[in-house]
């Protein structure tokens, strides 16, 4: 299953294991060198107290930052569990993506658009996952809001399932050129997480569940 967005998902997760990474070096090397202070001082001139009383203070200290930052991890794996079995809630239902991007699968790819006008005319162009343009439909004006594409190329053959972009480009009877917003829709298959971002399985892609925009039942129109 192809993943469209949320390239950076592993990003908090990662940081996170590094930060502890980080700690625990800075710790072992600590205590390694209070341990060979200790061993190797002068008897007959030992450590000031005050002095190793505030490396025990800086000891206690990085200990206490690796503590807080493994319960930070409990807490996140907590958080995302809780997302999970509520996004789980959304298999079955039609969701609303703020994106252009959307599956062709078992299902055709499906958009929503609005026009920010009146057009006069309107032009759809498809491009798969590496910026090709696959094909390019003329929509009726007078029935714009939704468009779906079967997978069919400009020269007739079938496209390959996976992600695809639509634009829209609309004019109105001037020549001049009106803003569109695009949304894909599909139905939600399953619900996956990397312990921190909750993606959605659509129509053989996976997106992220934050930019979802709407959700309805299957069937539903959700451009309203």
């Amino acid at each position: 299953m192809t993943t469209v967005s949320g390239t950076s998902s592993t990003a908090t997760t990662d940081k996170t294991a590094a930060s502890t990474s980080g700690l625990l070096a800075d710790y072992n090397l600590f205590l390694k060198l209070l341990t060979t202070q200790m061993t190797h001082q002068d008897p007959l001139d030992p450590m000031d107290t005050s002095e190793y009383t505030q490396q025990l203070v800086q000891y206690s200290q990085v200990e206490q930052s690796i503590q807080q930052t493994g319960k930070l991890g409990d807490i996140l794996g907590q958080l995302a569990s809780q997302q999970m079995s509520a996004a789980s809630n959304y298999i079955g239902r039609e969701a609303r993506f703020d994106s252009p991007v959307a599956g062709l699968g078992d299902a055709p790819a499906q958009w929503t658009y609005y026009v920010d006008g009146t057009p006069s005319a309107l032009t759809a162009t498809i491009k798969d996952s590496a910026g090709k343009v696959v094909n390019t439909v003329t929509l009726d004006p007078a029935s714009q809001g939704t468009y779906k594409w079967d997978g069919t190329k400009a020269d007739g053959t079938k496209a390959e399932n996976g992600a695809y972009t639509l634009s829209v480009e609309a004019t109105n009877t001037a020549g001049d050129k009106l803003d569109t917003t695009i949304n894909s829709v599909a139905v939600v298959s399953d619900v996956v997480t990397d312990g921190t971002n909750i993606m959605l399985g659509v129509n053989g892609i996976r997106m992220s569940a934050s930019g979802l925009v709407a959700i309805a039942a299957a069937g539903t129109n959700t451009d309203d």
